[in-house]
């Protein structure tokens, strides 16, 4: 087969972000927009001559198509090897382990993570680097430079591969191995937890369900929850993945996965519920009438990791990005190890993890992680979990109020405005960082800067925080994960002591935090909204 060069125009604003290029489906699809982003990742990566990759992403529409395209460009690029999920599947962290058990160069994974999928909805890219994780931002702004230069890309002229035949194949002089997505991932969560004590859970009585939302989880949990735990079939829901996830929203939040809220908030529900996004990496965890939020969630994982086999040691530290609340920050400061704030995006925790600083991360995004892979995993949250359930044997309303009876409870929620015009949300952030004379009742208001532990490397205007009287906290930034307009989220977190009152109701504790941000920078008025489009 002959390596084909063909030429290609640069294409505006194929800037990644924090996991990636996202756009819609249809942009992706424009004739060579997918082939010049491939080509400058490969280009900014020094080439991809002799080099293994590991490809595959999280079933969206586009999906199967996109990575016959990425593998025709990789054999043509000199690539030795692509190691590809059967089907073209793989959850985000268990393309992270792929790449650090197979001691690969880095990895091309297909997810828009949480957003829609279809024709009319939304596609992403990203690339991994070899420790597993997202690419820094010095890799992700090589390839933008690429983008913007790049006249040509190389292709072979193939029929498509059958990605759905585990083995070795090859295509020009590359081999392309498929491999089951699940077994290697599978393996690696056995290593960590006392499967003996979850399965004695879960064939006890205890009752749970785990949403796949249509996505990629769906295989995984079969294969672990129901099949090698024991749990009862049916208790993953939604199991199937799908190109446009059953025409939902795979974010796991109340909000979109409103079925399963109600079910365990319904008086004969579950014991314990949970569900994860498009490509696996994110989370919401349930108990029988109680939601976690995501900032709790690490910061109970934190203070019980001890008791899943796999973080017996102990943690070396807890990292969460800064809009999370400061809840680990009190587990971290009793367990007497270090707690890192850093910026939004996984990114930004593989230093921390590499230099074995941290051992568990977290966002206030419902993604959880640890040292075993470089992502942020959904599953694996839900399997500590339910570790933690098994040893403690506690419900979950138990663990959290006897958490919050120790450490104090940090109210909190995000607020989403969703798609509101550039110009007004830039124009409300610029003016919140231009505010010189403080107003009464705030103590400080800054924009984040993060200097890199390990390697130095500074990253400035990280979102906004200001800091009012009495503990209470709000962080205000631009989200990167939409495909249009802008989205400014805003964070709010109010302090509670231990022997304070910790059974308000979570946006009654947080009205008059809303009312003051608000304000203060006229959020629902220039945005032209009554209130947040999501509340989380």
């Amino acid at each position: 087969m002959d390596v084909k060069i063909k030429p290609v125009t640069p294409f505006d604003g194929q800037k990644p972000g924090t996991s990636g290029l996202r756009k819609k489906t249809r942009v992706f699809m424009e004739p060579g927009y997918l082939e010049a982003f491939v080509q400058s990742i490969f280009n900014a990566i020094g080439g991809c001559e002799g080099k293994t990759l590991i490809v595959g992403g999280d079933g969206r529409f586009f999906n199967a198509e996109a990575i016959q395209t990425i593998l025709r460009m990789a054999a043509a690029n000199g690539a030795a090897r692509c190691i590809v999920g059967q089907g073209g599947l793989l959850s985000t962290p268990a393309a992270s382990n792929l790449i650090r058990q197979r001691g690969t160069d880095g990895g091309l994974i297909l997810s828009a993570s949480h957003n829609p999928g279809g024709i009319d909805e939304d596609f992403g890219l990203k690339y991994n680097i070899s420790n597993g994780g997202p690419a820094p931002e010095s890799v992700t702004a090589a390839i933008f430079d690429q983008t913007k230069t790049l006249s040509d890309y190389k292709t072979l002229e193939a029929p498509d591969l059958d990605l759905t035949a585990l083995g070795e194949g090859k295509l020009g002089g590359m081999v392309v191995e498929i491999v089951d997505p699940v077994t290697d991932y599978a393996a690696l969560m056995e290593t960590l937890f006392d499967f003996d004590a979850i399965r004695a859970l879960l064939t006890s009585g205890f009752t749970m369900k785990f949403d796949a939302m249509h996505a990629v989880t769906g295989p995984y949990a079969k294969t672990i929850l129901e099949g090698t735990l024991g749990a009862p079939a049916g208790t993953v829901l939604n199991g199937e993945p799908s190109v446009d996830f059953g025409k939902g929203h795979p974010d796991p939040n109340p909000i979109w996965a409103k079925p399963l809220v109600d079910m365990v908030m319904a008086a004969d529900g579950p014991d314990f519920a949970a569900a994860s996004d498009g490509d696996g990496d994110r989370n919401m965890i349930l108990g029988k009438g109680v939601y976690v939020t995501p900032s709790d969630s690490l910061a109970v994982l934190a203070a019980n990791a001890h008791l899943a086999p796999g973080y017996a040691r102990g943690l070396a530290g807890v990292a969460r990005s800064m809009p999370t609340s400061r809840a680990a920050d009190r587990v971290a400061e009793k367990l007497g190890i270090d707690a890192y704030e850093t910026p939004t995006g996984w990114k930004f925790f593989g230093n921390l993890l590499d230099a074995g600083k941290a051992t568990l991360c977290g966002e206030e995004s419902a993604g959880t992680g640890s040292d075993h892979v470089r992502e942020k995993d959904g599953l694996w949250a839900v399997l500590l979990w339910l570790n933690v359930l098994a040893v403690r044997k506690m419900s979950v309303a138990e663990i959290l109020m006897d958490h919050w009876k120790t450490y104090g409870r940090d109210y909190y929620s995000r607020h989403d405005y969703e798609a509101v015009d550039a110009g007004v949300a830039n124009a409300i952030m610029d003016d919140l960082k231009a505010i010189e004379t403080l107003p009464e009742g705030i103590e400080k208001i800054d924009s984040f800067s993060y200097t890199d532990p390990v390697d130095g490397s500074v990253s400035e205007n990280q979102g906004m925080r200001v800091y009012f009287d009495g503990g209470a906290r709000a962080v205000m930034r631009l989200s990167g994960t939409g495909t249009e307009g802008a989205t400014i989220r805003l964070y709010l977190e109010q302090y509670t002591p231990a022997d304070g009152d910790l059974g308000i109701e979570t946006q009654e504790a947080l009205t008059p935090l809303v009312r003051a941000i608000d304000a203060l920078t006229g959020l629902k008025t220039r945005s032209g909204r009554d209130g947040p489009d999501v509340m989380t």
